[in-house]
């Protein structure tokens, strides 16, 4: 699926957002990774976050819209963050992730942290449970305002809890979290379409989590003893495309992992 007519091309989503598509489409990165550019009106600088894959070519597509200020990591999965140290090195910033591994010749990033440059002021949100690093970063200014969120939420279908780094508590009171933010916060995905309400989508959220656990619950109980993780996904996500149990085995594990701790 190379040469798709979005690749490369940097689309203006808000007053202070611009996202290109990198072309690593699959059926875990939907349509591809969304590396997102931030900059308020006139000013000179750009913020960007998930710089993505190890692609030279879009790596160098996202560095012709620079200056570069800043490069924002919202977790360490390599369609977001492998290409980051390249591309810090070829604009000349540093990269800022929660997890040091991430990071290059900058500081780190934590929950509460305020980001100010081009423009805009970012406010990181600690929302683990795709990942025990995952981030999303709240767009303030005079624009309208908007949640970047990684995997945390996306812009088609549900995201994967890629245990056992990723657990399914710490992702509920995550989705808690953005469930709290104002209405009309616009959801900026780390795959697929913007989304207009960061709140609404993160309640559909929990709907759809609470009836994954009770699927969960129904074939522990309908198989008896302990199954293996691969034997409920075989029952609960039977409608699903196969390709896609492997992951789907993933947030088995950590469904099966929270009902054991009581969840």
């Amino acid at each position: 699926m190379t040469g798709h007519p979005a690749y490369g091309a940097l689309r203006p989503v808000t007053s202070h957002t611009g996202v290109l598509l990198a072309d690593n489409p699959s059926p875990m990165t939907l349509d591809g990774t969304n590396t997102w550019l931030l900059r308020a009106p006139g000013a000179r600088e750009c913020v960007v976050v998930d710089p993505g894959p190890d692609d030279e070519g879009h790596l160098r597509r996202v560095a012709e819209h620079g200056p570069v200020a800043q490069v924002l990591l919202t977790h360490g999965h390599p369609d977001h963050a492998a290409g980051a140290r390249r591309f810090g090195e070829l604009v000349g910033a540093g990269v800022r992730a929660l997890d040091p591994a991430h990071r290059l010749g900058s500081e780190g990033l934590s929950g509460g942290d305020v980001v100010a440059a081009a423009g805009v002021d970012v406010r990181v949100l600690a929302t683990p449970g795709h990942t025990a690093d995952s981030l999303c970063f709240l767009v303030e200014g005079d624009g309208p305002p908007a949640v970047l969120t990684g995997d945390t939420v996306l812009g088609r279908g549900t995201t994967v809890i890629a245990h056992p780094d990723g657990r399914l508590s710490d992702y509920l009171d995550s989705l808690h979290r953005l469930a709290e933010l104002a209405p009309g916060v616009a959801v900026l995905p780390g795959h697929g379409p913007e989304l207009p309400d960061a709140g609404e989508v993160a309640r559909s959220y929990l709907a759809h989590r609470q009836d994954r656990l009770e699927q969960v619950r129904a074939a522990v109980t309908s198989l008896g003893g302990d199954p293996t993780p691969r034997q409920v996904v075989e029952v609960v996500y039977a409608d699903v495309d196969r390709t896609l149990w492997p992951a789907a085995e993933w947030s088995v594990r950590a469904q099966l992992d929270y009902l054991r701790e009581g969840g």
